[in-house]
């Protein structure tokens, strides 16, 4: 990617911060009290099984719910009262396919940077920057349709990417993919958060996408039950392993207070 990050006031502030969100779907609690918060530049594990809450979490930091107990910041701005500045440094890939098939690669990306406004010859440089970076240079002009799962995928991620944002987000972005393509993605998510400096949450419930030296946040049943570095969860729970750790904390009701 030709993006070279500076530092900047932002940097001292958490890129995302989650304080006592809750959340209901008529009388179902689908969230409770959840709070938790990442820092610029580093990339956090959203772990729970299905139905613990994660998309729900994801359509209130995006803004496609309204948060109407607790409160989102991005950056420092609220997601309810300031949703323009704080979404314009989110970059987003959704569960579902969200890509036009009838449409090429490119026609896709552009038509993409044209809504946050970036002209062609901008667009041009930046479409052909971000296919080199998730290593699919050679599929530009084919039609979508044509692609593989894991290609579909890669291209929203370089479409999440097009308008430079500070965070990331990545709901269930590995769901139904080989285990050769889910590997390649999560390395060239890795990667960006060590080269451009961007934050990232990726909502998963695949215990093998942690690594050690991952933030991770577990929710259960819509509660937060965990949250800290790898090391702090697995010590608290008195495991031996993430694996172990996770499995205990879907069955306990008690949270494991760690991290700040």
């Amino acid at each position: 990617m030709q993006h070279v990050r500076t530092t900047g006031p932002e940097d001292d502030v958490a890129a995302l911060d989650v304080a006592a969100v809750s959340h209901f779907y008529g009388r179902k609690q689908a969230l409770d009290a959840v709070s938790f918060s990442i820092a610029p530049a580093s990339f956090t594990v959203l772990l729970g099984l299905n139905g613990a809450g994660k998309t729900t979490l994801f359509s209130l930091i995006s803004h496609l719910y309204d948060t109407r107990q607790g409160s989102i910041r991005i950056f420092g701005h609220d997601i309810s009262r300031a949703s323009g500045e704080a979404l314009r440094r989110v970059g987003i890939v959704f569960q579902a396919r969200t890509l036009d098939l009838d449409l090429s690669v490119y026609q896709n990306l552009a038509y993409h940077a044209s809504l946050h406004g970036i002209g062609a010859g901008e667009a041009r440089r930046r479409i052909t920057a971000l296919l080199d970076t998730v290593a699919m240079a050679d599929r530009v002009h084919d039609k979508a349709r044509s692609l593989s799962g894991g290609q579909m995928r890669r291209i929203e991620i370089a479409r999440a990417l097009l308008h430079r944002p500070s965070l990331l987000l990545l709901d269930e972005a590995t769901v139904g993919l080989d285990v050769q393509s889910r590997a390649g993605i999560l390395a060239t998510i890795r990667r960006l958060v060590d080269s451009e400096g961007i934050g990232v949450l990726w909502a998963t419930h695949l215990i093998d996408e942690v690594e050690d030296g991952d933030s991770v946040v577990v929710l259960r049943q819509g509660k937060l039950v965990a949250r800290g570095k790898v090391a702090e969860v697995v010590q608290a729970t008195g495991s031996a392993s993430v694996h172990e750790a996770f499995f205990k904390l879907n069955r306990i009701d008690r949270p494991a207070e760690v991290g700040p």
